[in-house]
């Protein structure tokens, strides 16, 4: 039966996620998930006393989807609280206006907008009771507060991909559904709690039973029904639709252990638990949560220390330089060997001289503020300043370069092992991928001779690259400097750094080298799961999309890396390929003129000889290196 089940839920989960790639579509869903969010939050309460969780996520939010937010939280304050509700409503107005601040005045961070939550609901609770006579009892006024203070608190982390507070977030969904039944016998909480109980893990079904106990929505007791049906999920050599029976089995020998019989939970927690074991199957091997965790303890120090290396650099302060020393110095250099040097009554005043004069582009007599015999020697002696203070002026600038590029380097390091770290928190399956790539290359000349490095790989993940360098004119120097780039990022790629930082990277190399614009990088990044690419260039030449209607040009030829560390010159675009769209680079050698009118017209020609085809098409030079390679994403057959 799982069998057949599977083979209806596989092809529409591969639909919905073709459909969610549409813009418009994605748009229409944005919304009403800000608004349906904001909607079924407002209905948490905690012992028939509304909480204001969705409070919490109307302050997460910023800017329109705050106003959906904001505007179904008010919709369901009545909907589930009749005119009870005119307190929540108030909760999320005022919520609203501190959600719509600019961004430039708010100061950021989860602790400011959690304290002003409280502020809200302490305020408007206590003029609700002297103004309309609506009295709450202080405790639950209290736990109000604290309500609203740990759900912003727990949505902001969620904004920002904090491991605990996704899973806080959880309970707290389970919280907000346990009141909302659409027939007597069917609770959202209850199939949320089942679904947790199944696919999850032993601390998200102890979350979600607990939510169901804080609601108080049933006397059976939840937290040992998600506990028990969780142990009875880990028994050995069991089908997976059975493991998503067990909630229901729990809870009816809870029942009988409890003597304590309540039937509504039995169809919520069955048909959470088979949605559970169908949609999110539990990994076969779990690993193992002692190591794991020591794993990402040390993981999360290392990006502590590495942030605090960053922070040194920034605030290290950068010695000034000390112009009035030099001028002085040129000054002594000059009098030293004057013969009227004891008695010159210009002595004084050459030694007081504004450090100024040595910014001035050239000195000559006229420049000079005081009277000195010995003319031509003081202005010798000055132009040797001022080239020094050149020269110093130069080398600061060079070491700030390198501070730099040390700043960004241990920001990168921080920020991937910090995401290294999460990913051991992670649990559940990976993504799989849905598209297979399909690559082809066409030169003018063979590898060897060849300055073009076309590089074709999978990467982390459900990523596969496709990387085109440069080298910068021909000969072994170009073939070298193409090599070189295309395996350095190959490597961090391979690694898992981010591929903007893995550009960022090289321009900091190449910067630090003096050895701007002797390549660029062109890289297209294929998403295998969505069918979405992301391409980047860092002076490359623009690129092309092939679609039956015709061709699209993509991005634009910009600088090369290296002319500076702390600018980042990069274009990024982003682009889908789900509809058999084809993607084609080409390095400096190829007329691209040429190229965009034979791409107009015939686009649809056949994919394997289309890199071959559009090279000799495109008027590529014996004089040059040209590179053209084609990509596209081709869906992979789904299993039955």
């Amino acid at each position: 039966m799982i069998n057949s089940i599977q083979s209806y839920i596989q092809p529409l989960r591969a639909r919905i996620a073709r459909l969610r790639g549409e813009p418009g579509l994605r748009r229409i869903l944005r919304a009403v998930g800000f608004t349906g969010a904001g909607l079924f939050l407002s209905a948490a309460a905690l012992g028939n006393v509304a909480q204001p969780a969705a409070l919490g996520f109307t302050l997460s939010c910023r800017g329109f989807p705050a106003v959906l937010a904001a505007v179904g939280g008010i919709c369901g304050s009545f909907l589930f609280w009749g005119k009870a509700g005119i307190l929540s409503a108030a909760w999320l107005a005022a919520g609203l206006l501190v959600a719509l601040i600019p961004k430039k005045y708010w100061a950021g961070g989860k602790t400011l907008p959690s304290l002003l939550s409280g502020v809200i609901v302490a305020a408007l609770g206590l003029f609700f009771q002297l103004r309309l006579d609506i009295s709450v009892a202080a405790p639950l006024h209290l736990l109000r507060i604290l309500g609203a203070m740990g759900s912003t608190f727990v949505f902001l982390g969620v904004q920002q991909q904090d491991p605990r507070c996704r899973f806080l977030s959880k309970g707290i969904w389970v919280l907000a559904l346990a009141q909302i039944a659409p027939v007597p016998w069917l609770g959202l909480g209850y199939i949320a709690a089942g679904f947790l109980t199944a696919a999850g893990s032993f601390s998200t079904a102890i979350l979600g039973g607990l939510a169901l106990d804080l609601a108080g929505i049933t006397p059976l007791p939840m937290t040992a029904v998600a506990c028990l049906g969780y142990a009875l999920t880990l028994l050995p050599k069991q089908r997976p639709f059975l493991r998503g029976l067990w909630p229901g089995a729990a809870a009816a020998l809870v029942m009988g252990l409890w003597q304590t019989f309540d039937l509504l939970p039995l169809p919520g927690l069955l048909l959470g638990g088979v949605l559970g074991s169908c949609l999110q199957p539990r990994a076969a091997t779990l690993p193992r949560p002692v190591e794991n965790g020591m794993a990402q303890v040390r993981l999360e120090v290392a990006a502590g220390v590495f942030r605090q290396v960053q922070q040194m650099f920034l605030t290290a302060p950068e010695m000034p330089i000390d112009q009035t020393a030099i001028l002085q110095r040129a000054v002594e250099k000059c009098c030293s060997t004057c013969p009227c040097r004891k008695t010159c009554p210009e002595k004084e005043r050459a030694a007081a001289m504004d450090p100024k004069i040595l910014r001035q582009p050239l000195l000559d007599g006229g420049d000079l503020p005081i009277f000195c015999r010995r003319e031509n020697r003081l202005l010798q002696e000055l132009h040797r300043a001022q080239e020094q203070l050149r020269t110093i002026r130069a080398d600061r600038k060079r070491q700030k370069e390198y501070r730099s590029a040390m700043v960004q380097q241990y920001q990168f390091l921080a920020e991937y092992v910090q995401e290294l770290s999460d990913l051991l928190g992670r649990r559940g399956v990976n993504p799989e991928p849905r598209y297979r790539p399909e690559v082809m290359v066409a030169a003018n000349r063979l590898d060897a001779d060849n300055g073009d490095r076309c590089l074709r790989f999978a990467g982390a993940g459900c990523r596969y690259y496709v990387l085109l360098c440069d080298g910068m004119g021909t000969g072994p120097a170009a073939v070298q400097e193409g090599k070189a780039a295309a395996g350095l990022l190959r490597e961090l790629l391979l690694a898992g750094f981010p591929a903007e930082y893995a550009l960022r990277t090289l321009n900091s190399l190449c910067a630090l080298r003096g050895a701007a614009g002797i390549v660029t990088a062109d890289l297209a990044e294929l998403h295998l799961d969505t069918g979405k690419a992301t391409l980047y260039k860092w002076g490359a030449p623009a690129s092309w999309v092939l679609r039956r209607t015709g061709a699209e040009k993509i991005g634009t030829a910009g600088p090369p890396p290296g002319l500076s560390v702390g600018e980042d010159r990069e274009t990024v675009e982003r682009l889908s390929l789900r509809r058999g769209e084809t993607l084609v680079l080409c390095s400096d050698g190829i007329n691209g003129e040429e190229l965009f009118r034979h791409c107009q017209e015939s686009p649809g020609r056949p994919f394997g000889t289309l890199a071959s085809e559009l090279l000799e098409a495109a008027g590529s030079t014996k004089s040059d290196d040209a590179t053209v390679a084609a990509m596209r994403l081709r869906p992979e057959l789904l299993e039955a």
